[in-house]
């Protein structure tokens, strides 16, 4: 049976590659996408403005919705999927408390599914930084990140992400770049990002110390890898009961 989806943001890079990677689906569908204005159409879908998305989703009998928007976006249709009774997927990250207050607030009433990267890869990445981290303990810690240059927040979700494992690891204090004279504390992880061309994301954590190396990565050769997991999620999240959910358990599960 098809999810029928609903993309927020789906005029952006990531809102045209979700439509186009669930044209190749049979388990899911996506019939409408929101957008900050009405754009009429996007690879044969049609996109209204955002401001209507709670009588769109009735509209359209929409299963959940898949959320690769701004900040701002991301919180206006958690209501609208509240007020709906709509799943939500959100994939945008750089949301501030009270943006994140508006998803806790509909998942009272619909299920929410919040992750920083929706690759399976990633997913695996974290269970490995976990080990790792927990094992080398007093190796020095360096977190790397690279994306596209038109991305805006920094450090991204799945570095922020990455750092969260390891302090549930080891107690570490970020240091976000280092300029003059600037010694390496003994309980800091260093944390970089690089922006240029049109990286899709690349992550590394380096642990070093015992004159050896560890280095931990991910690099996504295509934005489509983020948009197959998300439409996984939103094909397991339709239907379930209310609260909020890990990308991690959709990954075990399915």
């Amino acid at each position: 049976m098809s999810t029928a989806i609903a993309v927020n943001g789906a005029a952006g890079r990531m809102g045209r590659t979700v439509i186009e990677t669930a044209s190749e689906r049979d388990d899911a569908e996506v019939v409408l996408g929101f957008h900050a204005t009405d754009a009429g159409e996007v690879g044969g879908v049609p996109v209204v403005g955002s401001d209507g998305a709670a009588d769109a989703l009735t509209e359209y009998d929409v299963d959940a919705v898949v959320d690769f928007a701004v900040p701002e976006a991301a919180a206006s249709v958690a209501d609208a999927c509240a007020d709906a009774g709509v799943a939500l997927v959100v994939g945008t990250t750089g949301l501030d408390d009270e943006q994140l207050d508006a998803l806790d607030a509909a998942s009272e009433s619909v299920p929410v599914l919040k992750a920083t990267n929706f690759s399976r890869g990633i997913q695996a990445l974290l269970r490995t930084v976990r080990e790792a981290v927990g094992a080398l303990d007093g190796y020095d810690l360096e977190l790397m990140e690279t994306h596209h240059n038109d991305k805006v927040d920094a450090p991204s979700g799945t570095a922020n992400t990455i750092l969260e494992t390891v302090q549930e690891q080891r107690d570490v204090e970020p240091v976000y770049g280092r300029e003059g004279h600037a010694p390496r504390g003994e309980d800091e992880i260093g944390v970089f990002a690089r922006r240029a061309g049109d990286i899709r994301g690349e992550h590394e954590l380096v642990l070093a110390g015992n004159d050896e190396v560890v280095s931990l990565s991910h690099r996504a050769e295509d934005r489509a890898v983020f948009a197959a997991g998300a439409l996984d999620a939103a094909a397991w999240l339709a239907g379930r009961a209310a609260g909020r959910y890990e990308f991690g358990t959709v990954v075990d599960e399915s």
